[in-house]
């Protein structure tokens, strides 16, 4: 393997790169070759672990906040990553610009309005009744549960582990590198080479997951504006145009590119929200702001902690219904990108004390998310009718939006623009901004998943940074092939399934950062004197 890295002129570790690439090339055929067989593996691998394992989901995601309020909050909070002198690489504005883009651009675009509309729709809970002002406030509610606190604290605990160890211990740039306090130097071995193997698939998928909503998302829109069609061919076409674009900026590189686009796309996403938050109902949505702020610091306790417990899990029943739809297919999919947002996090966040970075990636991003629903949902929710007497006197507008996302979840943000002025022109930006969205994840992921083969932070050849920007452009045409017209559902199947492995070593990441926090005292002084192996 050595001579062929070195006649494709590739830097890398061959191990970790032609395992990685040799299990995704096997996973492609099979989808090629098998995809019944495929699809059916995966949605009972899904079955499985949503009825027996969805509690620990649950209950992980909480756990995992709970350590990070700790960490941040202890002794071990104005530790410096990067060394006592370090100072942030980067403004505090593209900094955060940068973690949203990285990270959930995307799905906010997505489930902005389809979210708080389908819980509005059809309540998850007992005793509420669809499309009343209760509807609406645990709609909200819920979509902030999702993608909120919880939603970051699946980025922030991987990255704050990567820029602790890789900064701290002058580690490879790896996720083996994380437990090092547990492994030793076994980091380097074969133990170490298959969880980086493990991490690199599950980013891979991860992205490539996103990349299938994104493009499933730009084709309904592009479908409302000149009627192209939604199906599988139209988005595997814009699959490959917007990787073509993705491969661009990982040419470029994290600063020309990442930043460059990432500051484009939050501008024009604030754009977005200040323009509906100024051509809709502007008071009502500046009063549901401030009441969404207490109505999630009021239910998060209670949603965090919900598992649904009552509901149907005997084997005949499948799955375990509404929260494997939901609250578990967001914790495994969110999961599957930490590896690739953890190290991409902790490599603009060099310089930052344990302290700053915990809230700053927790919290910032959250209140950005906060606001986003506040306004996209409230107002579809209005739109829509709130109340059975407000609904009565809107006769047949009454229910449109939710009839819209009833059918076709990527079709919601395009249906709830059409009720402001200039209709076209702001559904065509939407397309503009969901695209762009693509590309930043794609290019962010690609540069990543280079780091975990090479172990370095310096970019590889362009060609091995060339080679995973396609790949994930190819897994994201193939599953979207293998969901056919089961859509989304087939891709939760998928990430549910691949989730796991990336969930527990997530999990074995805080026994890590303990032992390396306690020894930090004994350690630091030794890691000083030790020679410099990588850097991010």
């Amino acid at each position: 393997m050595d001579q062929l890295s070195r006649r494709l002129g590739l830097r890398t570790d061959t191990t970790i790169f032609f395992t990685a690439a040799a299990f995704m090339v096997i996973f492609a055929l099979a989808l090629v070759i098998a995809p019944e067989a495929i699809g059916t593996a995966f949605g009972n691998g899904r079955a499985w672990i949503t009825r027996n394992l969805g509690w620990f989901f649950v209950l992980g995601v909480n756990i995992w906040l709970g350590f990070l309020i700790w960490v941040a909050a202890s002794r071990y909070g104005h530790i410096r990553l990067g060394g006592t002198d370090a100072r942030p690489d980067y403004s505090s504005v593209s900094w955060f610009t940068m973690l949203f883009a990285g990270g959930i651009g995307t799905v906010l675009m997505f489930w902005g309005v389809a979210e708080p509309i389908s819980h509005f729709d059809s309540p998850p809970q007992d005793g509420i009744e669809p499309y009343t002002v209760e509807a609406a406030q645990n709609g909200i509610s819920i979509a902030l549960y999702h993608l909120g606190l919880h939603t970051w604290t699946i980025f922030t605990l991987p990255g704050l582990a990567f820029a602790y160890f890789i900064y701290r211990y002058r580690l490879p740039v790896r996720v083996s590198s994380v437990f090092y306090p547990l492994i030793r130097d076994r980091i380097y071995g074969p133990l170490g080479k298959t969880i980086d193997v493990v991490a690199i698939l599950g980013t891979l998928f991860g992205v490539a997951v996103s990349l299938g909503l994104g493009s499933s998302q730009i084709a309904a829109g592009l479908d409302q504006l000149f009627g192209t069609g939604a199906g599988p061919t139209v988005q595997i076409l814009i699959i490959v145009a917007l990787t073509a674009v993705a491969v661009g900026s990982i040419v470029a590189g994290l600063d020309s590119g990442v930043k460059l686009l990432s500051n484009i796309n939050i501008g024009m996403a604030v754009g977005l929200m200040l323009f509906v938050l100024v051509t809709g109902s502007t008071l009502f949505l500046l009063r549901g702001i401030v009441e969404t702020a207490g109505l999630y610091l009021h239910n998060l306790p209670r949603l965090a902690f919900w598992n649904d417990m009552m509901a149907n899990t005997t084997p005949e029943d499948g799955d375990w219904g509404w929260q494997a739809d939901w609250t578990v297919f967001y914790w495994t999919w969110t999961v599957t990108w930490s590896p690739f947002m953890g190290l991409f996090v902790a490599r603009i966040s060099r310089g930052r004390t344990i302290r700053e970075f915990v809230s700053g990636v927790l919290i910032a991003p959250s209140l950005f998310t906060l606001l986003w629903f506040a306004i996209f949902g409230w107002q579809a929710m209005e739109l829509d009718g709130i109340g059975a007497e407000v609904r009565a006197q809107m006769g047949e507008s009454a229910g449109a939006i939710s009839q819209a996302v009833s059918d076709s979840i990527p079709l919601a943000m395009f249906a709830f623009l059409d009720n402001f002025p200039f209709a076209t022109f702001m559904q065509g930006f939407a397309v503009l901004i969901v695209a762009i969205f693509f590309a930043t994840s794609s290019d962010s992921a690609s540069l990543v998943v280079d780091m975990l083969c090479t172990g370095d932070a310096d970019p590889g050849p362009v060609q091995q940074r060339l080679f995973w920007g396609i790949s994930e452009g190819a897994i994201a045409a193939l599953l979207i092939m293998l969901a056919g017209e089961a859509g989304l559902t087939a891709l939760q199947q998928v990430i549910t399934v691949v989730g796991l492995p990336i969930f527990l070593l997530v999990f074995l990441m805080i026994p890590s950062l303990i032992k390396g926090l306690m020894n930090e005292d004994i350690d630091y002084i030794t890691i000083e004197q030790r020679p410099k192996k990588s850097t991010l």
